[in-house]
């Protein structure tokens, strides 16, 4: 049984005096905004308007920013000296401004402002309105001011502020907690006194929003009228529990929201990295919700779509997309803590092998370390490490060692040593003494990566001739990066701490750990000459981190609560931008047993990243320790995974060029469908893959739901095929997870079980098409080299599939090239209604052959197979069939 996580180490919204002051100020009924836009101030251009807000009691006035963004989007900030976040990719799109804007005269969507009290509101085209920012006046800035002497507030006629707020018509902010805060044994100075922002934002025409994670709760998000809002704030939560709006690991302040009737998406980016709270209350035709933020600048966009894809792509445009990452990363990944040494690392090798079951990384915790220190290695557990690597190497495998950013207080570890050098530690709140925590080494110091510098320091740490013994087939880990400090207030860093530029801590929290990740992968990819693809995996993330590489859910449980969490907490990340990511195989604590191990497998294999990781106290699990029944049921589902690795692949192509999701719920290709909008137990992979996990004991049957859109579906393993939409029940014995091939499409696989994704190089493809109810189908295949850079300077290959009127062709989407022997050896055609074909001819580069077609039975009618027809993948062909 996985114990409850200590609630008691972490905030609740009464604790937090922010959350309190701004949920107090939402409560008020009968008050009116205090904020009005200024008419006379506004000032137009091409690219954006400016104009002042004015609170109407106390006269502080705020710079409002309305930017036109390129393809849709619509950025908004007030600006006062605060702290913002540079990191983003922002094009400007110029366009004329009125006092009614269209931001996209060819589509008519349109934007404009109320001036008193301020509102602004958004339009997917002239009648449709979607989205309404400060319609229940909740917009508020806290200005920054000076701590007052005790009695400061009394007013001349011996009327206090508090009398005053009463008599005000006008929503005004409580003075709960202003000031100093107390928890548990910590103590916040907050020396620049209250800073919060909050503003609302109506969805209009919408029932569900999905996003801002990260959270072990449902995928389209509840109500919080009763609960706390859905807190943001990166934390190291130890055995978290479900169904909670309790802050973890993560943070993306993204919000979607589909509407029903329309088929239309929106969306929210909120651009802070302080704490921040979300409240959510569903109405009848809206659905409302107030973001508040401790400090930091009011910055936020509206994404308009109207698509979902659109959203993506548009959010992409400011965060960046996916890094397409090396091929063997998204294979199997073998994890624990930990594996003891070298020996230990030999003999789980060598067992893969001998019960044949394919893997691509295995992983070293902190006890690999001399004393944890990273970038070490334990001598006496560990004794010959580029031995142990290159022996993996030759098979076409990688290791994957942990470097935290706690640096162990110890004069002579060199990495403790360059940062009192260079000056590069977090600092106390005095401004000039270092920060010490304590983490795994114990005493510990921090590196400020919030300073460019100290990335630059940290990724040059990743060069061969420094992090000694690691070779180029040793890849990173960057786990308590949220950051974990466990003596700190929430298991975290004090919020009055100082990074570079005199930033306090409390602003910049959630990205901290992006920026660990952003160094790291930096560090990877400048240590090779060749400018090799880096893979790295982190705990906490932020806006953006889709760009450095792959994250997980954090310490989940081996139960089947946990096992069905991982399918809505995976969509609310990847919805968000980050598709590679997973869910530790296994549950990180407690044991599993083996109905459930192989069920969890069967789900991690048709996950973006699949990785098996325990903790230290659990028993040994690795895949060839069950009986022959349970380890060969493992296999099958590892199998899975590699025979998809081209599909995979080529999802995270798109990916990486779009921001489209590789993990998508089924409304990104079904909008239209309003039944999907709540359908958060099955998901897709790509366009062209349903899944259906099993999350339930002993259940050998499950309901899937096909969406309305679509022309049929056809089993992947019986190739029976399925109606276009509805709810239906399948079979799903424990040999099974139910996996479904949209009807039009074609998926390329390869079939050759190997041991290693790297010896799979030139393997043969299969071309599994699957025709809908006009006999036609479309698919693509992309490939590179699977490691470099090169993909970007035209060595590539991106190949579109036709079936149409019984020809295949393959042609190529752009002019880049790759050159390759790889052939197709096989095509599996599914839902034929003509006559029996017998023969292909196969046209490839002036030359004509012919291959045989073979018929076999299936549920839905038979299959025809076309065997050897070696079309070369790389190049344009033609199969005519008879």
């Amino acid at each position: 049984k996985v114990d409850a996580v200590d609630r008691g180490r972490f905030k609740t919204c009464s604790r937090s005096g922010f959350c309190t002051r701004n949920r107090e100020f939402a409560a008020v009924e009968d008050a009116l905004s205090p904020y009005d836009l200024l008419e006379d101030s506004v000032s137009i251009s091409a690219a954006r308007i400016t104009a002042d807000l004015i609170h109407k009691e106390n006269g502080e006035k705020f710079l409002l920013v309305i930017s036109n963004y390129q393809d849709n989007t619509l950025a908004y900030g007030s600006l006062k000296k605060r702290h913002f976040i540079n990191d983003m990719k922002l094009v400007v799109y110029l366009a004329t401004f009125k006092n009614k804007i269209s931001i996209n005269k060819q589509k008519e969507i349109l934007f404009f402002y109320i001036t008193s009290p301020f509102e602004l509101r958004f339009f997917s085209d002239p009648k449709t309105e979607v989205l309404r920012a400060n319609s229940r006046g909740l917009f508020n800035i806290e200005h920054y001011r000076n701590k007052p002497e005790n009695n400061e507030n009394n007013e001349e006629n011996g009327v206090t502020e508090e009398e005053n707020k009463n008599k005000s018509k006008y929503r005004q902010m409580s003075d709960h907690d202003l000031w100093e805060e107390k928890f548990q044994s910590h103590s916040d100075s907050k020396p620049r006194g209250p800073s919060s922002v909050g503003m609302d934002f109506s969805f209009f025409g919408s029932k569900n929003v999905y996003g801002i994670p990260e959270h072990a709760s449902s995928f389209s998000l509840k109500s919080t009228k009763g609960t706390d809002p859905y807190r943001l704030y990166n934390l190291d939560v130890f055995e978290y529990e479900l169904d909670e709006t309790m802050a973890l690991y993560g943070s993306i302040p993204l919000m979607i929201s589909t509407q029903a009737d329309k088929a239309t998406t929106s969306a929210v980016f909120w651009l802070n990295a302080a704490e921040t709270w979300v409240d959510i209350d569903h109405k009848e035709d809206k659905v409302d919700t107030h973001w508040f933020s401790e400090s930091g600048a009011l910055d936020f966009f509206v994404l308009l779509g109207p698509t979902p894809k659109d959203i993506f792509r548009q959010y992409a445009a400011l965060t960046g997309t996916q890094e397409l990452p090396p091929l063997f990363s998204i294979a199997y990944h073998q994890c624990r803590w930990n594996y003891k040494d070298q020996e230990d690392v030999a003999t789980v090798d060598q067992k893969f092998d001998e019960y044949d079951i394919p893997y691509d990384v295995l992983w070293l915790d902190i006890e690999h370390t001399d004393e944890k220190k990273y970038f070490t290695w334990d001598s006496n557990k560990f004794p010959a490490p580029k031995e142990m690597l290159d022996s993996l190497a030759d098979k076409g495998r990688h290791m994957v060692t942990i470097v935290d950013p706690h640096i162990k207080r110890s004069s002579g570890y060199s990495i403790f040593d360059g940062g009192n050098e260079r000056d590069l530690w977090v600092k106390k709140s005095d401004g000039s003494s270092t920060y010490e925590g304590h983490c795994w080494p114990g005493s510990s110091s921090y590196l400020d990566f919030s300073s460019e510098e100290t990335r630059k320091y940290w990724a040059d740490q990743f060069a061969y001739d420094k992090y000694e013994h690691s070779t180029p087939s040793l890849f990173i880990w960057n786990d308590m990066n949220e950051p974990s400090v466990f003596n700190g207030p929430e298991v975290t860093m004090q919020k009055d701490l100082i990074h570079k530029g005199n930033v306090e801590h409390r602003d910049l929290h959630n990205q901290f750990g992006a920026w660990v990740h952003q160094a790291t992968q930096e560090g990877l990819v400048a240590r090779d000459p060749e400018s090799r693809r880096s893979f790295v995996l982190s705990r906490a993330f932020f806006a953006g981190s889709q760009k450095y590489g792959a994250i997980w859910t954090g310490d989940n449980g081996a139960d089947w609560g946990h096992l069905e969490a991982s399918i809505p907490m995976l969509l609310s990340i990847s919805v968000t931008g980050i598709s590679f990511c997973g869910a530790d195989v296994g549950g990180f604590f407690g044991n599993p047993n083996e109905e459930l191990l192989i069920r969890w497998y069967q789900a991690g294999a048709y996950q973006p990243f699949f990785r098996a990781h325990a903790h230290l106290d659990t028993k040994r699990r690795e895949p060839f320790l069950y009986s022959a029944e349970t380890s060969g049921l493992i296999r099958q589902a590892i199998r899975a995974r590699y025979a998809l690795l081209p599909y995979w692949y080529s999802c995270f192509y798109h990916a990486s060029n779009t921001g489209i999701p590789v993990m998508r719920p089924l409304w990104v290709e079904y909008p239209q469908d309003s039944k999907s909008f709540d359908i958060e137990d099955e998901y897709l992979i790509g366009s062209d893959l349903l899944v259906k996990p099993v999350t339930k004991s002993n259940e050998n049957t499950v309901s899937v739901y096909f969406p309305e859109g679509s022309d049929g579906w056809y089993d992947t393993l019986t190739y029976e095929s399925y109606p276009s939409s509805g709810h239906v029940q399948v079979d799903a014995p424990l040999s099974k997870i139910p996996v479904f091939q949209r009807a039009g499409s074609i998926v390329p696989r390869k079939q050759r079980a190997r041991r290693s994704s790297s010896q799979m190089e030139n393997d043969p493809y299969t071309l599994i098409i699957a025709l809908d109810s006009k006999g036609e189908a479309h698919g693509e295949l992309y490939f590179d080299d699977g490691v470099s850079f090169e993909y970007k300077k035209s060595s590539r290959n991106h190949r579109q599939f036709q079936f149409k009127n019984n020809e295949i062709i393959s042609y190529s989407t752009d002019s880049a090239f790759m050159e390759s022997s790889v052939v197709i050896e096989r095509i599996v055609i599914l839902g034929y209604k003509g006559a029996d074909l017998t023969k292909a001819q196969i046209s490839q580069q002036g030359f004509v052959i012919s291959a045989d077609v073979f018929s076999s039975p299936s549920p839905s009618g038979p299959v025809f197979t076309v065997k050897r027809p070696n079309a070369l993948a790389a190049y344009d062909w033609k199969i005519e069939l008879h």
